[in-house]
């Protein structure tokens, strides 16, 4: 089914505007007017007139067949977002962490009720996966997002756990077995998920910390049969060192 936007009566002209970017997605990078249309709800005529200002703002642009897709201008700003400077300081400790073990690697964000994914790294032992960087994951069934989800406000925990849906056999999805999951993660911080995504697949991951808060968090996905010696600690080094790298970068920023 398409993605459909609703748009209320009476809202502002930057929410309509916000409305029609979030036609787009991963799967959906180039889109007609009329597909912009239905997939955020607004009118024909109303889509057309926020374009026009969006290709104007350089926020958009439109191709020579007519279509429209991002353009540069946002791909300048998103440069000045705090998840890409965790990407540019993450890559090399994420990169030394996948030639350590073989697995794939992933670094995620709190967005929302879901873990943004900022980088992927596939490693010789890598199982397929279907999350490149600006995909999204569910807090209450991978690692990361529970990594996320354990230090995030308590409003926004309740908010997803009202909100688990099975993925698989192995999905929790009783509140209670999650509250207890979650102050597991706080104690440890480690959060594991075993096939609960995914068929085959168990990921753990760790929480990033900067200057005491969980920014971030680092995660491996590791096919269920696979050898774990050493695995939790290479992550806790992966963290401890992202962290400490952003904390410099921001140093720096205040300077």
């Amino acid at each position: 089914m398409p993605k459909v936007t609703r748009s209320a009566p009476g809202e502002s002209v930057t929410s309509r505007a916000l409305t029609l970017l979030d036609a787009f997605d991963q799967r959906h990078r180039a889109l007609t007017l009329s597909q912009i249309s239905r997939r955020s709800g607004l009118p024909l005529a109303t889509a057309q007139r926020r374009l026009g200002d969006l290709v104007a703002g350089r926020l958009l642009t439109q191709r020579a067949d007519g279509r429209f897709e991002i353009g540069a201008r946002m791909w300048h700003l998103g440069q000045l977002s705090r998840p890409t400077m965790m990407r540019e300081a993450a890559l090399p400790h994420v990169q030394d962490l996948v030639s350590f073990t073989g697995h794939t690697a992933h670094v995620a964000v709190l967005d929302g009720l879901g873990a943004l994914v900022v980088d992927r790294i596939a490693g010789s032992r890598s199982i397929p996966t279907r999350h490149s960087p600006g995909g999204r994951l569910p807090l209450y069934c991978t690692a990361v997002g529970k990594a996320l989800l354990a230090f995030a406000p308590e409003e926004a925990q309740e908010q997803a756990m009202r909100a688990m849906v099975p993925h698989t056999d192995f999905t929790t999805t009783n509140p209670q077995v999650m509250r207890n999951q979650l102050k597991e993660v706080r104690r440890t911080h480690v959060a594991v998920s075993s096939q609960e995504h995914r068929l085959g697949v168990f990921s753990i991951a760790v929480p990033i910390f900067v200057s005491g808060h969980v920014i971030a968090a680092v995660g491996l996905l590791i096919p269920v049969e696979a050898h774990l010696t050493g695995t939790g600690e290479s992550l806790q080094a992966c963290a401890s060192n992202v962290g400490s790298a952003m904390e410099e970068h921001e140093r720096r920023l205040d300077e």
